[in-house]
C-alpha cells in the first residue's frame, strides 16, 4: 500500500500470515481514477469545440470526426457489453453440452454416434430404462464391472482437471466469487481474470462435474463469465486505461454468469448487486441487466438441452398449496439455516486442515475425493447421477413424468425416503470436504441438491401422512379427488433454503426460484422459507461462505456490515512515516530515497519543524518524472544529479503550465497525456518542478475521528490512503490494510463467531507466490 515505516515493516515480520500477505495486493484509488476519467471527457469536449472555433462552416471534417469519436466512445461500452454477453452465452452452452456427455460416458456410450449423450442417443425412447434403447450400450452387463468403470472414469476426470489447474492455471481452482468481490471492490490480483484462467477453467469445469465430485459449476460460471468480460474488454484501449469501466464490465459479467447458470437474468442482476458489488450504481445495474439479457438470449438460441429450457432442472408448478403446509415449510427453512451454519463452520475447519497438510498434494486430494465419492455414491440412485439431473427429477410433479424408479409410488415411499435421507447425510459430508479443493468448484448446486434431497424426503413423509389420515386434522381441507401434497415443491423449497443458508442471500434466491418455476403460486412459500432461513442464520451468527473465505484467505476486503469499534483513527494510523520535504532535495537524493523505500506514496511536508502537510505524491508517478528527467539529462548537459527538485508551486507556475480540464489540485487526475504535455516545461536545468504531480488536496481526517467513519470513507469513496492531520500538522496515515490489521488482531477474536489461530494462516505461506500482485 502507501507510506509506512521501517519499524512497521520490521514489526510485520512477526505478524500473522493473514496480515502479512495483504502486502501481496495493490489497491485502486477510485478518487484518482474517477477524476482521470473526468479530465478525459473534458479534453474531448474541448477538442470538439476547438475544432470548429473560428471556422466559417460548423460542419468541418475535423469536427465531424471528433463528433463521431465521441459517439463511438459513448456507445463502445454497450457494444462491449453485448459482445461479452454473447461470448458468455456461447461458453455456457458449450460447457453444458460437454458436461452432459462426460457425465453419461461413465455409464456407457452411444453406438450409433459416440459424440451423443444418453438423452440424445435415446431421443425417441421414453422412460429411464436403458434396455429399451438399442443405441445406448452400457460398458458392461455385469454390475461389478460397471461399478469399476464408473469409479475409474471419475478418478480419471478428476486427475485431468486437477492436473490442468496445477500446471497451467492455478487461479482456475475454487469458485472465484470471493476473489471477484475483492477485485470489484478495487483490489488488483494480476492473472486471476486472464485468458489462461478462462481457458483452463472452461476445460476443467466439465471434467470436475463429470467426475462426480460434490461441487457445482454455477459458482465457477461466475468466474468464467468475469474472465470473458475482462478478456473481451482488454481488447479496447479506452476500457483498459479506466479501472472504473473495467469494474463495470466485470460486475455486469458476474450478473451474466449467474443468469446463464440458472436461466435467471433478473436474478443475476440482483446477485451482482446483493453479493458482488460493493457500492450500488444505477448505471452499472443497467449494464448488468443488458449483459445478462444478451447472455440468456444467446444461451436460449443455442438451446443446449434441446428442451426449450435454459437449465436442466427448470420446472413449472400449477397446483396450489395449502396453509397447513406452512408448518412444513418452516421446517425446511430451519434446515436451510442449520445447514448453512454447519457447512460454513466445518468447511472452514477442513480448509485449515487442507492448508496445513494437503497443500502439496492437490491432484492426489482431488482424485481421492472423486474416487471415494464414486465408491460410495454408486450404490445410491440419487448420488450416482449428476446433481443437476437429480434435482430435475426431484423437482418434478408426479403426474409430469417424475416417477423415477418408483419415486412417486406408494409401495416404495419408505424406501425412497430412507434413500433420500442417506443421500442427504452423505452429500453434506462430501460437500464439506470437496468445496475448496484445487479444482473448479462451486457451492450453489451441491447445496441445492442437499436441500432437494431433504425437501423431497419431507414431501414424501407429508404425503404418506396424508394418505394414512386423509380426513382427519389439517388434511380435512384437501379435495378428495385431487392430490393434496406435491412432494416436488418441497424439494424445490428445500433447495432454495439451503442455497440461501450457505450464501446468506435472500432476495436473489427468491427471484432465481421465481424465474426457475415461471409461476407466482409458490412465491409466498419461498419467501417464508427464506425468511426462516435468514432468522436461523442470524441467530447463529453466520456469515456467507464467500465472506468467510475472504476472511480465511486473508484477502483485504472491508465488509458491508457496520461495526462499533469505539476507537479513534489515532489508534489505528501509522505514525512513523516516510515523508519528503517540499524543498531542499536534489535529483540524486530523491532517487536514493525512492530506491531505499518500497512505499506507494509520500506525504509532502514543510521544511520547518512543524511538518505542515502540503500534499501527497504517488511514488510511481515520481519515478516516471525522474526517469524522464534522466533522459533529458543525456541531451541537456545542464541537468545533473545535483539539480534541485521542488514540490512547491509558485504563483507564476500556474501560468506556465496549461492543464487541460484540470482543477486546482493537478496531482489528482494526472494521466499519461497530461504528463507528456507538461514534462518538458517541468524539467528544467535550474530546477525540476514536481508540483504538478503533487495532490495538493489529499483526503485528510483528524486523529479524533471514529474509526467507523474512516471505514465508510474507504468503502464509499475508495481512496488508496487517508492522511491524518492535527491542526495542519501531519500526524499519520491510514490505509485499508491498517484497518483490517486492527480488526483482525484486536477485534475479531472478541466479536467474530469464528476465531482463526495464527497456525491456520501461517500454513498458507506456500500460496503466497500464487497471489502476488505488482507492487
Amino acid at each position: 500500500m502507501n507510506s509506512g515505516s521501517s519499524a512497521t515493516r520490521a514489526a510485520g515480520q512477526h505478524e500473522p500470515e493473514h496480515i502479512r500477505r495483504y502486502q501481496d495486493f495493490t489497491t485502486i484509488d477510485w478518487i484518482q481514477d474517477s477524476i482521470i476519467e473526468r479530465n478525459r471527457r473534458i479534453r474531448t469536449a474541448r477538442q470538439l469545440r476547438a475544432s470548429h472555433h473560428g471556422q466559417e462552416k460548423r460542419w468541418s471534417l475535423g469536427w465531424l470526426w471528433l463528433l463521431l469519436q465521441r459517439i463511438g466512445n459513448a456507445g463502445q461500452s454497450w457494444f462491449v457489453i453485448s459482445l461479452v454477453g454473447v461470448c458468455i452465452g456461447v461458453n455456457a452452452a458449450l460447457i453444458s453440452i460437454v458436461t452432459e456427455w462426460l457425465s453419461d460416458i461413465k455409464m456407457g456410450y452411444c453406438y450409433d454416434a459416440w459424440w451423443l449423450n444418453q438423452q440424445f442417443c435415446c431421443w425417441e425412447i421414453e422412460g429411464e430404462d436403458d434396455s429399451a434403447c438399442d443405441s445406448w450400450h452400457p460398458w458392461s452387463t455385469a454390475t461389478p464391472a460397471r461399478y469399476i468403470v464408473y469409479v475409474l472414469f471419475a478418478a480419471t476426470f478428476s486427475f485431468m482437471a486437477a492436473h490442468l489447474v496445477k500446471k497451467l492455471a492455478k487461479y482456475a481452482a475454487g469458485s472465484g466469487i470471493s476473489e471477484i468481490k475483492c477485485i470489484i471492490a478495487g483490489f488488483t490480483m494480476k492473472g486471476f481474470l486472464g485468458f489462461s484462467t478462462l481457458a483452463i477453467k472452461s476445460l476443467s469445469l466439465p471434467l470436475v462435474i463429470a467426475s462426480g465430485l460434490s461441487v457445482g459449476k454455477e459458482g465457477p460460471s461466475v468466474h468464467v463469465a468475469c474472465c470473458v468480460g475482462f478478456v473481451v474488454a482488454g481488447l479496447f484501449h479506452r476500457l483498459v486505461r479506466s479501472e472504473g469501466k473495467m469494474r463495470e464490465i466485470i460486475t455486469a459479467s458476474s450478473a451474466a454468469g449467474v443468469a446463464v447458470a440458472f436461466g435467471a437474468p433478473i436474478g443475476g442482476v440482483l446477485f451482482s448487486i446483493e453479493e458482488m458489488a460493493s457500492n450500488f450504481n444505477v448505471k452499472t445495474m443497467w449494464k448488468s441487466f443488458f449483459c445478462a439479457l444478451v447472455a440468456t438470449v444467446t444461451l436460449s438460441a443455442m438451446n443446449p438441452y434441446r428442451s426449450g429450457k435454459l437449465v436442466l432442472f427448470q420446472v413449472t408448478y400449477d397446483r396450489d398449496w395449502h396453509f397447513f403446509e406452512i408448518l412444513f415449510f418452516i421446517i425446511l427453512g430451519v434446515f436451510g439455516g442449520l445447514y448453512g451454519a454447519l457447512m460454513v463452520k466445518f468447511n472452514m475447519q477442513y480448509a485449515a486442515f487442507r492448508r496445513k497438510y494437503l497443500t502439496k498434494y492437490p491432484v492426489l486430494e482431488a482424485v481421492a475425493l472423486a474416487t471415494i465419492t464414486g465408491i460410495i455414491g454408486y450404490w445410491n440412485r440419487f448420488l450416482r447421477i449428476d446433481m443437476t439431473e437429480s434435482m430435475a427429477i426431484l423437482f418434478r410433479e408426479c403426474d409430469g413424468g417424475g416417477d423415477y424408479g418408483g419415486l412417486c409410488q406408494t409401495p416404495y415411499q419408505w424406501t425412497m425416503a430412507a434413500s433420500l435421507l442417506v443421500a442427504t447425510v452423505i452429500r453434506v459430508l462430501l460437500v464439506v470436504v470437496s468445496y475448496g479443493s484445487k479444482v473448479p468448484c462451486g457451492i450453489f448446486v451441491p447445496s441445492m441438491a442437499v436441500g432437494a434431497y431433504f425437501g423431497r424426503m419431507v414431501g414424501i413423509l407429508v404425503k404418506a401422512l396424508n394418505n394414512a389420515y386423509p380426513q382427519s386434522g389439517m388434511f380435512a381441507v384437501c379435495k378428495p379427488d385431487v392430490p393434496c401434497i406435491t412432494p416436488g415443491t418441497y424439494a424445490f423449497l428445500g433447495a432454495a433454503a439451503t442455497l440461501s443458508g450457505v450464501m446468506r442471500i435472500t432476495v436473489t434466491v427468491v427471484v432465481i426460484m421465481f424465474e426457475l418455476t415461471g409461476a407466482l403460486t409458490y412465491i409466498l412459500p419461498t419467501m417464508i422459507v427464506l425468511l426462516v432461513t435468514k432468522f436461523v442464520g442470524d441467530a447463529l451468527g453466520v456469515t456467507g461462505i464467500a465472506d468467510e473465505a475472504i476472511r480465511f484467505n486473508g484477502y483485504p476486503f472491508l465488509e458491508k456490515d457496520d461495526h462499533q469499534y469505539n476507537v479513534p483513527v489515532a489508534r489505528v494510523m501509522r505514525t512513523d512515516l516516510h515523508t519528503l520535504p517540499v524543498e531542499g532535495l536534489t535529483l540524486r537524493q530523491l532517487e536514493t530515497t525512492l530506491g531505499n523505500t518500497t512505499v506507494k506514496g509520500y506525504p509532502i511536508v514543510s521544511i520547518d519543524s512543524r511538518r505542515t502537510l502540503l500534499g501527497y505524491v504517488d511514488s510511481e508517478e515520481l519515478r516516471y518524472v525522474l526517469e524522464r528527467a534522466r533522459e533529458r539529462a543525456r541531451d541537456v548537459q545542464d541537468i545533473t544529479s545535483d539539480t534541485p527538485c521542488s514540490f512547491a508551486a509558485e504563483p507564476e507556475d500556474q501560468h506556465e503550465v496549461e492543464f487541460s480540464g484540470m482543477g486546482a489540485a493537478p496531482g489528482v487526475g494526472m494521466d499519461e497525456a497530461i504528463a507528456a504535455e507538461i514534462i518538458d516545461v517541468a524539467v528544467t536545468p535550474d530546477v525540476i518542478k514536481l508540483w504538478p504531480w503533487v495532490n495538493q488536496t489529499p483526503l485528510t481526517v483528524a486523529p479524533q475521528l471514529p474509526l467507523e467513519i474512516a471505514m465508510q470513507l474507504f468503502k464509499r469513496m475508495g481512496p488508496r490512503v487517508i492522511l491524518v492531520e492535527s491542526h495542519g500538522t501531519l500526524a499519520g496515515l491510514i490505509t485499508v490494510k491498517d484497518v483490517l490489521r486492527f480488526t483482525l488482531t484486536e477485534i475479531s477474536e472478541h466479536q467474530s463467531h469464528v476465531t482463526w489461530s495464527n497456525d491456520h494462516f501461517e500454513a498458507g505461506s506456500s500460496d503466497d507466490n500464487e497471489l502476488r500482485a505488482p507492487n
